[in-house]
């Protein structure tokens, strides 16, 4: 029998073999196409690699003969010849560039990928890693997908948009990718080990676990506190009189969407009162189980008797999502408790967990995503983040230079009622000398049951025009809410519905809104090309004669509906004209982006186009787009979430990113607070941490790559925070003034995205990839080249733990003290100050005091110098607001450091349209012998530029 078996054996290796030769592959124009000898119908049959650059290579997958015909959303082809070899070694075939290769198996497809001196960079998972399940929706066919690769121990990834569970470094973590309030993903990621990788999907996905979670009785054996199997006991106490507490058995914890929270007990005043789910749970088998917590309100959980998930807060209608892992025992019985405390009438609460993680991925790196016409990826080499990044960028378009006035700061409001109240304050603004760019009109500024008229309700704006004008007069710009959500009564609504392009589900339903009485509307479908032209011409014919700047792209996930499960959300945006929105599910946002920045250039060809988007997804950076991270919450642990959020969102490839400064949804705490304190003038314990928190918050703000408060009451301008006397003002005053003297070292970092496919905002893994420290560090990151912040987000903090990264020198940018790197230090951060250093040789123009970006050209700077190692800085200057850049209409000012203590200014590169001919240099050196405090009014040695080069010695 054995002899049988190995003769059968080798007679399917000598078939396999046979069948390789017969029809192994074959070249084309791009790359090489590939078909395996297939065993099971899961597995891929053709394989593509198309080279599109030296360091960019296209992998498709599909368990048939032949590929769809489609195109991707995301990918702007580089239309480039690269040069590439193929060559069959064995039994498989390398496809080699200048800068990769890449071995196929011929025998399962399985890529490997290798730098030029062979090391590997990264390896898809034995037999390939791929499985193909058919899925068919609304009468389209398609595949469920996965993808696993092999991932080293020591393997590090970072990007996948911004999402608020607090991570930072990825490996063998989890994350599921869908746009929500708050959550947005973009399929990137960038890894420690030369690479990124871009999936190209736009169905719900997940990286980390293929696995959904599940509800605890799926999962577990459960019991309740007195010991009885199948159940939780839930018990409900009111705050009310004459409200019984109410006990009932749970069978699971799942309370997380309108449906849903039907289950909680009716006509019970959830609002005031407390609840409690306690028992014990019993997982079946031993190791490392993953959990995530759903709330909105007050939540605690405590298993085995020990708070795992410490006190966290939710607005009712925008619940947040929080992960964490437990170790459990088969056949151990654990206690578990939840103590929370809804916050409205309709509040939401879930637990659900993840059994321990498949074998086959556990530790690797997992692609999922519910329904592709193929498998489908983007394997990009770098040397380092950057180049990787810049790849990422080749292959889905280049991120434009904002307008410049958007590097300054804005203010806005949930919301300016009326045309007096946003003139008002900015007014303010200027007759107090803050300086500010943009102000913001933020939704209802129309007739109430007029949501997507795009006009202005008469009795609070009764000349808007005229509005615009004092804007601009007063040296500002405005921003406009645009949704695209449309009640059904209005013309635009017909316009669209006339065409088909509405969408219809919650026109059917009769859903309404939170407005009024509740209004009927929907969302037009953004994956039309005639609607995309449609939605900009209305905006073009209402708004944009009014000189409006820029446009705020709210809801754009599209969130038809708060708090809706993944299924009636697929509905309510679907289907599309491209097809199912089970297909189509997270790229919304990018269409939407699409229709006016191609609107605006179309009418407007050399005026920058300014969009910001609550969702976002790859690509969205060619569309002159910055993402905000949506209705965030005002508690300390939500400031220190956008810090890793907005450092991931960065490797993301998205430059433009920004947060509600003080975050968007306010505790009842802070507002009671703030009318203790317009009644008494006393400052109350809850008014005190309001205020702190902002400051702190405005501290770390000032370094995002972009500057903007937001939110609703209490109110985030600075003299609403607190008085002019009172260290919360002279703080936040402190870092605008800060925000705007760095103007030009800014303004230059803007031009390094477009001309260098730069990150403004980076993690210090970014700078100093050999220091594994950093791989870890998400509380702190670099503005630019020059700057290390550390932000505080903890309450009454008056120290912090600040690393300082091992391959340079650091200096304090208070005191010019020195700092050798390679260690972490408690660092001194009075309520005044954030913890901020710069790295030595750093060169750091500084420009003129200003109230707003072009008040004044900078004809005089203050250029700091900081010794240590050398350094380089090439300051860019061109208009300011058209697209002439493009063009090669800007200028190049190179400053050269070495550290023998000669800086070279050298020639003046380019030009452009009003350009200052001769400027003045004050330059202010800095060394470990020379400390010197960050002094906007310090002096050093003056030197007068005519844009020739010059050489001047600082020791």
């Amino acid at each position: 029998m054995i002899k049988n078996k190995l003769i059968f054996g080798l007679l399917g290796l000598f078939l396999a073999a046979c069948a390789i030769k017969e029809k192994s592959f074959s070249s084309t124009d791009r790359g090489i196409l590939i078909h395996i000898p297939k065993n099971d119908s899961a597995d891929a049959k053709t394989i593509s690699l198309e080279v599109l650059g030296n360091a960019l290579i296209h992998v498709s997958a599909i368990p048939e003969q032949a590929f769809p015909k489609d195109s991707s959303l995301i990918i702007v082809d580089p239309n480039n010849k690269v040069a590439f070899d193929v060559v069959e070694i064995g039994d498989s075939v390398k496809l080699s560039t200048k800068k990769v290769n890449a071995m196929v198996s011929l025998m399962d497809g399985g890529i490997r990928f290798k730098d030029k001196s062979g090391n590997l960079i990264l390896a898809e998972a034995t037999g390939g890693g791929k499985r193909f399940n058919p899925i068919e929706v609304e009468g389209t066919e398609g595949y469920t997908v996965r993808q696993i690769f092999d991932s080293p121990s020591d393997e590090a990834f970072y990007g996948l948009g911004q999402h608020q569970a607090d991570e930072f470094n990825y490996k063998g973590k989890s994350e599921e990718l869908f746009q929500y309030n708050t959550k947005v993903s973009v399929p990137f990621i960038v890894s420690n080990k030369n690479y990124g990788l871009l999936w190209d999907s736009y169905a719900l996905s997940r990286f980390g676990d293929s696995r959904p979670y599940v509800q605890l009785n799926e999962l577990f054996t459960l019991y309740d506190k007195n010991g009885n199997k199948g159940q939780l006991t839930g018990t409900y106490t009111s705050k009310e009189k004459g409200v019984e507490t109410l006990i009932r058995d749970e069978k699971s914890i799942f309370f997380e969407d309108v449906k849903s929270i039907k289950n909680l007990p009716q006509n019970f005043p959830l609002k005031q009162s407390n609840v409690t789910y306690e028992g014990a749970i019993e997982a079946s088998e031993t190791g490392e189980f993953s959990f995530t917590l759903y709330y909105a309100g007050y939540v605690k959980v405590f298993i085995n008797n020990e708070l795992v998930v410490s006190e966290r807060w939710r607005t009712a209608w925008n619940p947040n999502s929080y992960k964490f892992k437990l170790n459990l025992e088969a056949g151990k019985s654990v206690p578990l408790r939840i103590e929370w405390q809804p916050d409205g009438g309709s509040s939401y609460c879930g637990l659900r967990a993840r059994a321990p993680q498949l074998k086959e991925e556990k530790d690797n790196q997992v692609w999922w995503s519910e329904m592709n016409k193929s498998l489908n990826y983007y394997f990009v080499y770098g040397e380092t983040m950057d180049d990787i990044i810049k790849g990422y960028r080749t292959l889905t378009g280049k991120s434009q230079i904002m307008p410049k006035w958007a590097m300054g700061y804005w203010q806005s409001r949930e919301r300016y009622k009326t045309q007096d109240e946003i003139l008002g304050v900015l007014k303010e603004f200027r007759a107090r000398e803050i300086p500010i760019d943009n102000i913001v009109l933020d939704w209802n500024h129309w007739e109430e049951d007029q949501w997507g008229s795009h006009e202005f309700e008469k009795s609070r704006f009764p000349d808007p025009k005229a509005m615009v004008d004092s804007i601009h007069a007063m040296h500002g710009k405005m921003m406009i809410s645009v949704w695209p959500k449309f009640y059904k009564n209005t013309e635009h609504f017909k316009e669209f519905d006339n065409k088909g392009w509405m969408y219809q589900q919650a026109i059917k339903d009769s859903i309404r809104d939170w407005v009024g009485p509740g209004y009927i509307g929907s969302f037009y479908d953004a994956y039309s090309a005639g609607a995309r032209k449609l939605f900009w011409n209305q905006i073009y014919e209402h708004y944009y004669p009014l000189g409006i700047d820029a446009w705020w792209m709210d809801a754009s996930e599209p969130n038809v509906l708060d708090c809706t499960d993944m299924d009636y959300r697929k509905s309510l945006q679907g289907p599309t004209a491209l097809g199912p929105s089970t297909q189509y599910f997270n790229t919304y946002a990018l269409m939407n982006a699409e229709a006016i920045y191609e609107g605006q250039r179309s009418v407007a060809p050399n005026k920058r186009v300014f969009l910001l988007t609550r969702s976002g997804f790859a690509g969205l950076q060619r569309y002159s787009t910055a993402t905000w991270s949506g209705d965030i919450a005002t508690r300390w642990e939500d400031m220190k979430a956008q810090i890793s959020a907005g450092l991931n969102f960065a490797v993301s490839g998205i430059p433009y990113w920004t947060m509600d400064i003080g975050g968007f949804c306010v505790e009842d705490r802070y507002v009671a607070g703030q009318t203790i304190y317009n009644k008494t003038g006393k400052e109350n314990a809850d008014y005190k941490e309001w205020r702190e928190l902002n400051t702190r918050w405005y501290q770390f703000g000032a370094f995002a790559p972009l500057f903007r408060a937001h939110g609703q009451y209490p109110f985030r301008e600075v003299w609403n925070i607190a008085p002019k006397e009172h260290p919360a003002y002279q703080s936040i005053t402190y870092y605008t003034n800060l925000r705007y003297r760095l103007m030009p070292y800014i303004y230059t970092l803007a031009g390094k995205t477009y001309f260098d496919d730069y990150t403004i905002m980076r993690p210090l893994v970014m700078d100093f990839s050999t220091d594994k420290t950093a791989e870890n560090i998400g509380d702190q990151f670099m503005f630019g080249p020059a700057f290390m912040v550390a932000p505080v987000y903890e309450y009454e903090a008056r120290n912090r733990a600040v690393y300082f990264p091992s391959e340079t020198q650091w200096y304090d940018f208070y005191s010019g003290e020195s700092i050798n790197g390679g260690q972490t230090l408690n660092i001194d951060a009075p309520y005044e100050r954030i913890p901020l250093f710069i790295k030595a040789g750093s060169i750091i123009p500084v420009g003129p005091k200003i109230q707003y970006t072009d008040e004044k050209k900078a004809e005089n700077i203050t250029l700091y110098v900081y010794g240590g190692q050398n350094g380089t800085f090439n300051l860019y200057e061109d208009e300011g607001g058209n697209y002439n850049y493009e063009k090669g209409d800007y200028a190049l000012i190179p400053f050269r450091y070495n550290d023998e203590g000669v800086l070279t200014i050298g020639n003046r590169q380019g030009e452009f349209k009003g350009m200052l001919k001769e400027r003045t240099f004050n330059i202010v050196f800095v060394d470990q012998k020379n400390p010197k405090p960050f002094d906007f009014e310090s002096e050093g040695l003056t030197v007068t530029y005519d844009g020739t080069e010059q050489t001047i010695s600082l020791k």
